[in-house]
């Protein structure tokens, strides 16, 4: 195999020698349009469409506070990433700066945990994407429509990284879009100003007139976070891309400038709307779902099946970019030794065909578990990579506070991102997400998910440790 257009490595100057997070052998085949949509569609999972209903059951209006509080943390963490990522472009993203930051067992450890992560993500998506399929076109099985889902979407990652930029553009514009328009016919209907609507536009009175805005309480906040902080696991997508495109300094500002309305519009604004259309303890919100809910209460004709669509389309951008992400981070880790070596081969596109076609594998494989064994190994497997979106943003607090450092040293100039008030809101961040990982150990559906993915963790960490003893005695000897 051969590498066509070799990118600049990340932060590297004329004359400086080679450093182990290069995206050479990528080619910049993601165009601005490409990565825009990516940033933008990276916050928007199918976890917001499907997974809300259950927060505000828990929470009630107060869910708000839940949703605001975990959108401040990532824009936080997407602060960090932006700057680190701003400054050196680079595949490996997170995992290549813990690499440099913090040593070569925190590059190795992050990196497959976040693999691992989105391989079994592929199969969660690929399964409730096979259902909506199934239930439009009953005649072929479930486990087909997931089998073809993947294959179409394997080929589109393996033809080049501009088409899955295409793929992603269509995906996320649709997500994009819908969520958008849901804002602003909501808000119509809540003020009385939609005309023909089914809703009596009750204004603001819903936020408080059943049971008032705490109805469970102001600890069941909390309980909402963490029903609620894994449906933004995806936004750091877009610095893992931007090593692919023409000019990753510009596309990681802008993706990190605007992250905090991407929240504030697709996540407050689209549950702001469904608890100001419906009283917060509605008996639709959870028999149809949060959102089809309340397009039925303005009077969408169709509003399962116009949902039902919607999230197709966020599961299919899931399964394309998790997909695309899942394969970048094991083409990382082979560039830096800490895969096989032919992860690192690119083809004559600039496509890491071997690291997509063995994270299909695992995915392949994960899908068959959730078919054979549902309630048994899947299930391990997912609470054993549950708590790694929290992990992943730790990393990357504590990879900031040293990457700053090493930044001004040797490329000060390419700071041209900078976390706010550093590095006070830093450790800020890494005491909110640590106290989420401690108060998950207190609840009961969440203590198993947290144990295992700690047990995980442990393990890659180990065999990190171990790796690297090895290595020192080689050279030593």
């Amino acid at each position: 195999m051969t590498s066509q257009t070799t990118l600049a490595k990340p932060g590297q100057e004329p004359g400086e020698p080679d450093r182990p997070d290069s995206s050479g052998g990528l080619q910049a085949g993601l165009k601005n349009r490409h990565l825009s949509m990516i940033a933008i569609g990276g916050v928007i999972g199918a976890g917001l469409f499907v997974g809300s209903s259950a927060g505000i059951a828990a929470a009630g209006p107060a869910i708000l506070i839940s949703y605001a509080m975990v959108g401040l943390m990532v824009v936080l963490v997407m602060r960090m990433l932006g700057e680190m990522a701003a400054a050196r472009p680079s595949s490996g993203s997170f995992s290549a700066y813990a690499d440099q930051a913090l040593g070569r067992w925190a590059g190795f450890s992050i990196g497959w945990l976040y693999w691992f992560f989105w391989v079994v993500v592929l199969a969660v998506e690929a399964t409730a994407g096979a259902a909506i399929l199934e239930n439009w076109i009953p005649g072929v099985p479930q486990w087909a429509w997931a089998l073809i889902v993947m294959v179409v979407l394997t080929a589109t990652n393996l033809i080049s990284v501009g088409s899955y930029g295409e793929f992603e553009f269509w995906f996320a514009g649709i997500k994009v879009v819908a969520i958008a328009a849901f804002v602003v016919v909501g808000f119509l209907a809540v003020f009385g100003f939609l005309p023909g609507s089914d809703n009596p536009g009750s204004g603001l009175a819903h936020l408080t007139d059943n049971g008032g805005f705490f109805p469970k309480g102001p600890g069941a906040i909390l309980t909402g976070v963490l029903m609620v902080v894994f449906s933004f696991m995806g936004s750091e997508i877009v610095t893992l891309a931007a090593g692919e495109s023409s000019d990753p300094q510009r596309a990681v500002s802008k993706a990190t400038n605007s992250v905090i309305w991407r929240i504030a519009v697709f996540y407050l604004g689209s549950i702001f709307v469904v608890l100001t259309l419906l009283p917060w303890n509605d008996p639709s919100i959870q028999e149809k779902g949060s959102y089809v809910a309340a397009l039925d209460s303005i009077g969408i004709p169709q509003a399962g099946n116009v949902m039902d669509f919607i999230v197709l389309t966020a599961v299919l951008s899931c399964l394309n970019s998790g997909l695309y992400t899942a394969s970048r981070m094991a083409f990382s880790l082979g560039e830096r030794g800490d895969a096989p070596k032919s992860f690192a081969k690119v083809n004559k596109r600039g496509v890491p065909q071997a690291a997509i076609l063995s994270s299909v594998v695992f995915g392949f494989v994960a899908v068959f578990f959730n078919y054979q064994w549902p309630d048994t190994v899947f299930q391990f497997l997912l609470n054993s990579s549950g708590a790694v979106a929290l992990f992943v943003w730790l990393v990357i607090c504590f990879t900031q506070l040293r990457m700053r450092g090493i930044i001004l040293r040797e490329t000060p100039g390419k700071l041209v991102v900078r976390m706010w008030l550093f590095p006070y809101l830093t450790w800020a961040t890494i005491a909110a997400i640590s106290f989420i990982l401690v108060y998950m150990l207190t609840d009961d559906t969440a203590r198993e998910q947290v144990v295992l993915s700690l047990l995980v963790a442990a393990l890659v960490v180990g065999i990190s440790l171990v790796r690297e003893m090895r290595s020192r005695k080689a050279v030593a000897k």
